[in-house]
């Protein structure tokens, strides 16, 4: 997996990078939704209209802020995390 960094503009606009957008073909007028939990920030690419994969998609990330809400699963320090998520 590699990461990217994107900054966010004056306007509170962020600039996804080229690589993701042409990855997940992302182009401009697409719909994405939006998530978050404390500082973390979750995108979801949604058709219009919205389909039936995308509101499973959108149950199953509330189901897992639940989950992480209830204490479900330990936390990691960024090293742990990163060196977790690298084994993926």
């Amino acid at each position: 997996m590699k990461m990217e960094l994107a900054k966010i503009s004056s306007k509170g606009q962020l600039v996804i990078p080229q690589n993701i957008r042409d990855k997940l073909k992302i182009e401009e007028g697409e719909i994405l939704v939006v998530s978050t939990k404390d500082d973390l920030i979750i995108l979801k690419k949604i058709k219009d209209p919205m389909e039936e994969d995308d509101m499973k998609t959108l149950i199953e990330i509330k189901k897992a802020w639940e989950e992480i809400e209830s204490g479900k699963y330990k936390k990691k320090s960024s090293d742990e995390f990163l060196k977790e998520i690298s084994r993926w």
